[in-house]
């Protein structure tokens, strides 16, 4: 299948370790931003597999307790190394350590509170959705999932 011709459908994680911080790694592909780890999904793979699959594979760490965020599309993002359609299926789930084994694909990882994300260096669909997570973490009104269709 032609990946230039389809959308593709990824997985991310915002990941909380047991002091309550969350995960984010550097990555070269969105001009040495700060991202939330995750994936494609592959062929005949479940959402849920490829999420435990790509967080594995990226970090070494067993994710738990997994539960839906948020659903993005990113049309030809600039700030993507390459021209790309993606459906982001993003999560949260929580581990047991802070101990992080990094893959090639990315260059350094730090564990932050979510209140102070504002002021990192992330990729807008990072950004948005873990200020959007913070948000409807925050009110009694607020939904359970984002869905960007914009």
């Amino acid at each position: 299948m032609n990946s230039n011709k389809y959308p593709e459908p990824t997985v991310g994680a915002i990941i909380f370790n047991p002091e309550g911080e969350i995960l984010l790694v550097r990555s070269h592909k969105w001009k040495d931003n700060y991202v939330i780890p995750g994936g494609h999904i592959e062929l005949g793979e479940k959402i849920e597999d490829a999420l435990r699959r790509e967080i594995m594979e990226e970090t070494g760490l067993k994710i738990y307790d997994i539960r839906l965020v948020g659903l993005q599309q990113c049309i030809y993002e600039k700030d993507f190394h390459e021209k790309k359609h993606f459906i982001f299926i993003d999560f949260a789930c929580k581990v047991d350590t802070t101990e992080v084994k990094l893959n090639e694909e990315h260059q350094e990882y730090k564990w932050v509170n979510i209140n102070s994300i504002e002021q990192l260096l992330l990729e807008p669909f990072t950004r948005k959705i873990l200020i959007e997570y913070k948000v409807r973490k925050n009110s009694k009104y607020s939904q359970k999932i984002l869905y960007d269709y914009y």
